[in-house]
This record gives structure tokens, sequence and C-alpha cells, in this order.
């Protein structure tokens, strides 16, 4: 039997993958459109773009299903594929592993709204959108359920409630930091700080806490917050920080860290204690490359296991 997510990292680091969106659109996909619809349409786009991460050595690879709950995919026409289009998506992601171990992590972003009586959108109405889309989720068979860029302790907990009532066998919250305009410290769009973000996560009974994406959280911001999750939890924590900072090149947007660059904060975040590292927005699979080769080496001097995606002869 697989050894559950949340245990396994307790006994080594595991690598995720990088940025899916970026690599979408270099595929073919048109700004603005439906990237989880290809789970159906272009399946084998998707599957390659997977593989890739799975070749550069991740050991996790969440689902394109970012945007694969009922209130985002209205937005494009494809409400009524809720169910398939997340089902599918789990079956690509295991696939790119090609029999080798890995996990398949169910990835449930933003419904992209405010709630009443902020917004439009009723708390039931949120809520029954991420309890579809994690039911679908769990039932193809996901081995953890991500809950991820959320700037608000509201929606966060809505979406772990949702994984908890589907069954999902490990839950991960994860958190979008911004850096404040003077730089001296990070909290989410809502206000929210690491500290307060972490303890919520915990209370609501998420097993591993996160962050991705946020402006300004490159691998040393990603660092500072692992630090801060860990003065108020001792649960697992992963990252997955952006590759820099974007720009506007050619009209089209450009995150300004190379691989090279990136994969200097690897061994600090790992220092710092992060159980999962992968990257967000800008990366590719050239970076978590960089992370393979900066992790197995930072495992051997620690007397770790080596690479799941490598070591033939190891269970994950």
């Amino acid at each position: 039997m697989k050894e559950k997510l949340q245990d396994a990292i307790r006994r080594r680091p595991l690598l995720g993958d990088g940025a899916m969106g970026t690599q979408l659109m270099l595929a073919g996909l048109e700004p603005g459109n439906c990237g989880e619809a290809w789970n159906l349409t272009h399946p084998a786009l998707v599957l390659a773009i997977q593989r890739r991460y799975a070749e550069a050595g991740s050991d996790c690879i969440l689902t394109n299903t970012f945007g694969g709950s009922r209130i985002m995919l209205n937005r494009h026409s494809h409400a009524g594929e809720v169910v398939e289009i997340n089902q599918a998506a789990v079956a690509i992601a295991r696939e790119a592993f090609a029999g080798r171990p890995g996990y398949a992590i169910g990835d449930i972003g933003p419904f992209g709204g405010l709630m009443e009586p902020y917004g439009d959108f009723t708390e039931a109405q949120v809520r029954e959108a991420f309890e579809e889309q994690a039911g679908a989720l769990v039932d193809a068979g996901a081995d953890a359920i991500l809950i991820e860029t959320q700037t608000s302790l509201e929606e966060l907990t809505l979406g772990i409630q949702a994984a908890k009532q589907a069954g999902a066998p490990c839950i991960i919250g994860s958190m979008a930091f911004d850096v404040t305009l003077d730089g001296s410290t990070f909290r989410t769009m809502m206000g929210i700080d690491p500290e307060r973000a972490a303890e919520c996560m915990q209370e609501q009974g998420a097993d591993i806490v996160a962050l991705n994406c946020g402006t300004g959280m490159d691998m040393e911001r990603a660092r500072q917050a692992v630090v801060r999750y860990k003065r108020v939890t001792d649960l697992p924590v992963m990252a997955q920080p952006n590759a820099g900072h974007p720009k506007l090149v050619e009209m089209k947007v450009i995150y300004d860290e190379t691989a090279q660059q990136m994969v200097r904060g690897v061994v600090p975040l790992l220092e710092a204690g992060v159980n999962i590292l992968g990257a967000c927005c800008g990366s590719s699979p050239e970076h978590i490359r960089a992370f393979r080769s900066a992790m197995d080496e930072f495992s051997r001097s620690k007397g770790l296991w080596g690479s799941g995606a490598r070591n033939e002869n190891q269970t994950v």
C-alpha cells in the first residue's frame, strides 16, 4: 500500500512541479481561454507538460484543475463538465509518472470572486462548488487535495472543509502572500499574515500548510514564510515560490529568474525545514530539474533517501 504523502514527507523532502498556465500557453492555449478544458480536448498536450516535470524529477504533480470549480468553469461554458474535467486531470497526472512512484495532487484554486457581503457569491454557492470539485478529484484517486492561492481565511476554510467531506487522504492549504510596499513583511491581499494562516489551517484540519505565488514571493521570501509557519505549527510545510518577478517583454509576461538563479534558494529552504518544494508562476521543467539536483545533493549530505523519481527501489 502506498505511503500517505504526509507520512512520506516527514522522512525526506519531496520535489513538486512548476507552473502549468505558462506551459499551456507555450503549447498553444490562447490567453483567457480555459486550460482545464484541455484535459478533455487536448489530453496529450497536458500529459506532455506534466511528463516533462516527472522526467525532470518531480515527486508530486498537481492536476491541471486550478480553475476547475463549477463557478470558474461556468465562465467558459464548461460548468456541465466539472466531474469529467477533474477526473481526467487526475488520470493524466498519474500517467505522467509513467509507472514510477509519485503523488498526484488534486489542485483547487480560488473560485475567482468575492463572497457576500463584498461580492455576489453566497457562502453556500462556494461551498457547493468546492465540494463538487473535491469529490471528483478524490473519486478519481488523487493522493491529496491542495487548496491553493488563497487570500482569505473564509475561502480557505471552505476549501479545507470540502476536501475533508470528500474524504481526501491528505489536505494541503496554501496561501498567496504579497510583499508590502516598504518590503518589511508580507501578508495576503486580505491582510492575513503567515502565522494566522498557519494557525487557521491547523485548526481546520489540514495535514500540510503551504504557500505559493504572490507578489514578490521569491525563494528568500518563501524561506521566511516557512520559518514563520514553523513558529506556530509542527505540521509539514510546502512552498511553491515564483520564478522571480514578472516583467512585460514584447507584450508577454516574463518572469526574470532563471533556473540557475532560482536554485540558489533551494538549500536555504531545505535547511529551514520545507517538506515539499516546487515552484509557481514563470517556472518550467528546467527549474525543476535544477531543484532536483540540488535536493539530491542535500539529501546525500544529510544521509536521507534519494529521489523517488530516480530510485526505482524506493516506494513513495
